[in-house]
């Protein structure tokens, strides 16, 4: 990931697990990212549910940019198990989500 950093995609997981609770901040810091870090954080949810693999990130980041058609934080949040589909991807890209989440504590 070149935009997005691990901690920003962990407080995504964060915010998604904790449902319509937190669902009008998980909107506004969605939509705050820029948009490189928008289509790295689709393209993280991608790979962690199977849609890309690992090694395919960069053609999942230059996919979700060119075909998308509504915001990225309504798009994500539709998601089914986007919390969960967002810690495979990073795991999948071998980034320790443990290590982002004691940070983020």
């Amino acid at each position: 990931m070149k935009e997005l950093a691990p901690a920003t995609a962990v407080q995504v997981v964060f915010l998604a697990r904790e449902g319509n609770v937190a669902r009008v901040e998980l909107h506004e810091f969605i939509e705050g990212l820029n948009a490189d870090e928008k289509a790295e954080l689709t393209a993280v949810a991608w790979i962690g549910r199977g849609s890309f693999d690992a090694e395919d990130f960069d053609e999942a980041v230059t996919t979700a940019m060119t075909e998308a058609t509504i915001p990225t934080e309504d798009y994500l949040m539709g998601m089914p198990h986007l919390a969960e589909n967002l810690e495979a991807g990073l795991e999948a890209l071998d980034i320790d989500v443990t290590g982002e989440e004691e940070d983020l504590l």
